[in-house]
């Protein structure tokens, strides 16, 4: 899915662990996409991109249901071990290339909900110096992954892949959006089943109270 990443912007990420989903699953959802994306552009040449934004968002919802409700692979995610080291990186990172919303720890994925405009702050950014003054969301994403692999292989004593190289990274268009996405965020323990309220997860946080409005 091509991804759209405004500089400064506030997005939703979501990252999988590598062993999370059957490859062939996956092959079968991406040429689903494809093939309704290619069929909307030809029923709707002029005005295509808020159908193609609205099944994107549908792709997003069966990608996330079958982590949720098929979960498959190790799911180191729920060791306790590994989930501080994630908490650990997250919040190294607060502050500095972004400023963090919200998360929740799922035993094979990751939400996040983070605005990198702090990068922005105080600075004159602009096309010629970008590159020296804004560190883009690849960038952090995949900085985030090697370090947070490394230190969870040693915590729990493995080697190898830990993270699927791709993320799912949708930029945050509006504040009713914002709310929507925080609280699917917070929710989503209680929507797979492993806790009754957003309170009883361990692995969540909300920067502004324990639950989004």
């Amino acid at each position: 899915m091509p991804h759209i990443r405004p500089i400064g912007a506030t997005f939703f990420i979501t990252m999988r662990l590598g062993d999370s989903l059957p490859q062939h699953i996956v092959r079968e959802m991406k040429m689903e996409f494809e093939r309704k994306k290619k069929q909307i552009m030809l029923d709707h040449p002029d005005d295509h991109e808020a159908l193609i934004y609205d099944e994107q968002k549908r792709f997003f919802g069966k990608y996330d249901h079958q982590l949720d409700h098929k979960p498959y692979g190790e799911c180191y995610l729920q060791q306790r071990e590994v989930a501080k080291v994630i908490i650990g990186e997250l919040e190294l990172m607060d502050g500095k290339h972004f400023d963090l919303q919200a998360y929740c720890i799922m035993p094979n994925h990751l939400h996040l909900l983070v605005d990198t405009s702090i990068q922005l702050q105080g600075k004159d950014i602009n096309e010629s110096n970008l590159d020296d003054n804004y560190i883009q969301l690849n960038e952090v994403l995949k900085g985030f992954k090697g370090r947070s692999a490394r230190y969870a292989n040693q915590a729990i004593g493995r080697s190898g892949n830990f993270w699927q190289k791709d993320s799912y990274d949708h930029y945050v268009r509006d504040d009713k959006e914002w709310n929507n996405i925080a609280n699917y965020i917070l929710n989503n323990p209680v929507k797979a089943g492993l806790a009754e309220q957003q309170s009883d997860w361990e692995y969540s946080y909300y920067k502004y109270s324990e639950t989004a409005d």
